[in-house]
């Protein structure tokens, strides 16, 4: 089963938007691109796997895998990438600026209800990451 996000560079931050069947799971924000440098760049557009994971940090979220050249690229909330990401990809209900939204929470909370059920039955979840066409 895939996700696709289809998202867009700014100089301040990427914004994205998350889907699955072709409908919209939730929107994404990133730190801008970066040539993919490690805790300060987007990650490469890709096909990548998603699993599920926990931290005392972050509680339950996901972990996005086999990311050339990083490690620990996580889905987990925040609204603010400048301030709260390192690489990391935060699902958000809504835009609010570049790499910048609201109500990451519960887009997490959505993105976990759909999925963690479907990652329990057997299924792989991958995540194809495109730029959106200019």
């Amino acid at each position: 089963m895939e996700l696709q996000l289809i998202r867009t560079a700014h100089p301040k931050g990427t914004n994205g938007i998350l889907l699955f069947k072709e409908t919209e799971l939730c929107k994404t924000v990133e730190l801008p691109w970066k040539n993919n440098q490690p805790r300060i760049s987007c990650i490469p557009p890709g096909t990548y796997r998603l699993r599920k994971r926990c931290s005392p940090k972050f509680k339950s979220h996901f972990e996005v895998m086999e990311v050339p050249d990083r490690k620990y690229i996580l889905f987990h909330a925040a609204n603010d990438a400048a301030k709260e990401l390192r690489g990391c990809i935060a699902p958000v209900l809504r835009h609010t600026g570049e790499g910048k939204g609201s109500s990451s929470r519960a887009a997490l909370e959505r993105m976990k209800e759909l999925l963690y059920p479907l990652m329990d039955n057997g299924h792989k979840i991958t995540l194809t990451i495109k730029n959106a066409e200019k």
